[in-house]
């Protein structure tokens, strides 16, 4: 079984990023259940404005969606930022809007069959808010999302350290995403032995 997380922080690489510090802790707990996985940090690549699977020359989307229909499993990982997910998430989200039409050999959805969980990082609140918004798209491109099926971690309200610079909160939030990953994980077999069938017309 394979797994992606997509890493929306703002940061490029090589620095250090908070969100893909926690999201770490979900890869290592899948590793444990057998999974195989991936991160990608999109703000690394040149991802289109567009919704299209494909937006022309340049355009990295492509290798992300192939990514992506291989995985049985997606992470989306962001940090909040004005209590909303980074711009980063927006634009991997509305590039994974092609994929309401697009379908499987059988004529299902093509993230049909597929689960999907998220990751949250930032000093002020908003984490239930920037989860229920990527949840909310995941549903609608047509993922499945497991109960409880995501960790964050804040210490809201105001400004403050960064998950990286402080310790308090990691137990939990490395707990919930060791929960979160087991949850991902069974959910994904369970749809492997029972899938999901072509939507009714």
């Amino acid at each position: 079984m394979r797994a992606l997380v997509i890493n929306c922080t703002l940061k490029p690489s090589p620095q250090s990023s908070n969100t893909e510090a926690l999201a770490d802790v979900v890869v290592k707990a899948l590793d444990g259940h057998g999974v195989t996985s991936q991160t990608v940090r999109a703000v690394d690549l040149d991802l289109r404005p567009g919704v299209e699977s494909d937006m022309g020359e340049g355009d990295d989307w492509p290798s992300v969606r192939e990514k992506i229909v291989n995985s049985e499993i997606l992470v989306i990982a962001s940090p909040t930022w004005l209590g909303r997910p980074s711009s980063v998430a927006q634009r991997v989200l509305e590039r994974m809007d092609a994929m309401l039409s697009e379908t499987d050999d059988e004529g299902r959805p093509i993230a049909f069959n597929r689960v999907a969980g998220v990751v949250v990082t930032g000093n002020e609140d908003g984490a239930h808010h920037v989860i229920s918004e990527i949840n909310g798209a995941l549903v609608d491109i047509g993922y499945t999302i497991p109960g409880q099926s995501w960790t964050y971690w804040h210490l809201g309200p105001g400004p403050g350290p960064d998950y990286l610079d402080d310790g308090r909160g990691h137990d939990w939030s490395a707990s919930t995403g060791r929960a979160m990953a087991s949850n991902l994980v069974h959910a994904a077999r369970a749809l492997a032995e029972h899938p999901l069938p072509v939507p009714p017309s």
